[in-house]
């Protein structure tokens, strides 16, 4: 079954203003570039991923999606859930038969997990959503067709996909993909990244390098 993964991402320079009191403008648009990075990675390195998409109007953003193999989408609308869709017109445009939507700022995944999640038994239309470490918001959805389920991100997505499926005769199912848990909005969710990366080895290259550039700075 041929899978798209769709990577909705917006200007590195707006984002993540919800760390301003934690990183100034210059290294929090690093560290969006830095996840961003690392999450284009994973899914070029899952074998269970056909193809990708990079649905952005940042330069950089398009670069590095171009250097990964990824097909870019231009978008100059503001908001997730409607990049999203375009990104679900895109895949349907080219024949495939599933998708992947993830964020750009969950640098821990793994491609193994990946796989797996992919590699679920499905029937039918089918919605597999992701949630975050909170368990309320989405992290990843996995649609099958790509146009099973209409994307609605942001707060409480998680049991708003649940309802939505149910309206739309979509089979849904919430499945926990543990390197998919920790999106970076908030200095908590930095300090729970930084925490991990401590932890562990072998993943998110492109964040630790930038995080670790970042402490040599401030020492």
């Amino acid at each position: 079954m041929r899978t798209l993964a769709i990577l909705p991402i917006k200007s590195f320079t707006d984002a993540k203003h919800r760390l301003a009191q934690d990183l100034a403008p210059g290294p929090r648009r690093a560290l969006a570039e830095a996840m961003f990075s690392d999450v284009v990675t994973a899914l070029r390195r899952s074998s269970a991923v056909d193809a990708i998409v990079v649905v952005s109007s940042d330069n950089t953003a398009q670069r590095i999606a171009g250097g990964n193999g990824a097909d870019v989408l231009e978008d100059h609308r503001q908001g997730h859930s409607q990049a999203a869709t375009l990104g679900v017109a895109y895949a349907m445009e080219h024949g495939a038969e599933r998708a992947l939507l993830v964020p750009g700022d969950c640098p821990l995944l793994d491609p193994a997990e990946l796989d797996a999640l992919i590699g679920r038994p499905v029937s039918g239309r089918s919605a597999l959503v992701v949630p975050d470490r909170h368990g309320t918001g989405t992290n990843a959805l996995l649609l099958t067709p790509p146009t099973a389920l209409t994307p609605s991100f942001g707060p409480d997505s998680c049991a708003r996909h649940q309802a939505l499926a149910a309206e739309q005769g979509t089979a849904a199912e919430v499945v926990e993909v543990p390197t998919l848990a920790l999106d970076v909005d908030t200095g908590e969710d930095l300090a729970a990244l930084r925490e991990t990366l401590a932890a562990t080895r072998g993943r998110a290259a492109h964040t630790r390098g930038m995080l670790t550039q970042l402490m040599r700075s401030q020492a």
